[in-house]
């Protein structure tokens, strides 16, 4: 049996829905209920309470971790999921960690994943890291003002990125759960292109077949937007290379064709997938 937790989430719920295609018993985890597929157990349950993992974890035999934003700031302890896994005999854990952890490893959340990331290594028989960088459905956050005023509103409109669409993500950590020659790899993910925010727009706006707007934050309207949902140590760090990506981070990896041998899916594909969020 696998455990995926952040199971209801634009990852999660593409991999539980890969893993349960593939024939593997399935537990799903989220902190609320959400339909999840066929066949699949889902426990309810928050990682800020790891005791509340034990009824999913009997019987596991590997876990896919992702934490959620408000996990990587100060006072929370991750650590104690990884503990309590191992405890109840799971030997194999993917953990979804970040590409900061290489590009900018002295950041206060980038310390943590990291400490994290040595804690699987260190204590989980089978393992495998995913370092992504940003995400494609980040821009789900425009999905209001897009459907209510036409409008795009972001900072650093011209900086762009590689960003990975997540149904990669799940894809590559499927691969990591159910082969065995993907173990002990470290993957840094991320999409085919370097696209910026404005480029972002623009493919929305395509798929829409509607013309939209476009408003640039300034670094501390966005800040101030981000807090309200993520620690402000992680919307800081998240800032930083946003605004300012290094020369790392604009590196395309291809460890998305290494691992499932076709490429990385392009922003304008995830943007016709997903076009009916923001109508």
């Amino acid at each position: 049996m696998i455990v995926v937790t952040g199971a209801t989430g634009n990852i999660g719920r593409p991999l539980t829905r890969a893993l349960a295609g593939a024939g593997e018993q399935v537990t799903a985890v989220s902190r609320h209920a959400a339909p999840v597929p066929d066949g699949v157990r889902h426990v309810v349950a928050d990682l800020a309470e790891p005791a509340a993992l034990e009824p999913a974890l009997a019987g596991a035999k590997a876990l896919f971790l992702l934490l959620s934003g408000d996990l990587h700031g100060p006072g929370t302890a991750p650590a104690d999921v990884v503990g309590r896994a191992v405890e109840a005999g799971v030997r194999r854990i993917v953990l979804l960690s970040t590409q900061g952890v290489s590009t900018r490893p002295f950041g206060p959340t980038r310390i943590a994943m990291r400490a994290l990331e040595d804690l699987v290594r260190d204590s989980a028989p089978e393992w495998a890291i995913l370092r992504p960088g940003g995400f494609a459905s980040n821009v789900l956050w425009w999905a209001e003002s897009i459907r209510t005023r036409r409008t795009v509103v972001a900072p650093f409109g011209d900086i762009g990125a590689p960003v990975v669409d997540p149904t990669d993500i799940a894809d590559v950590a499927a691969a990591c759960l159910l082969e065995d020659r993907h173990l002990g790899g470290v993957y840094e993910l991320t999409g085919p292109e370097v696209i910026s925010p404005r480029g972002q727009a623009q493919a929305i706006s395509a798929a829409l077949g509607s013309p939209l707007r476009f408003h640039e934050l300034t670094r501390d309207e966005a800040r101030t937007a981000m807090a309200r949902s993520m620690p402000v140590e992680l919307a800081d760090d998240t800032l930083d290379i946003l605004g300012a990506p290094n020369g790392a981070e604009l590196r395309i990896s291809p460890a998305v064709r290494q691992v499932l041998g076709r490429p990385a899916r392009t922003f304008t594909d995830w943007a016709d997938r997903h076009v009916a969020a923001f109508r």
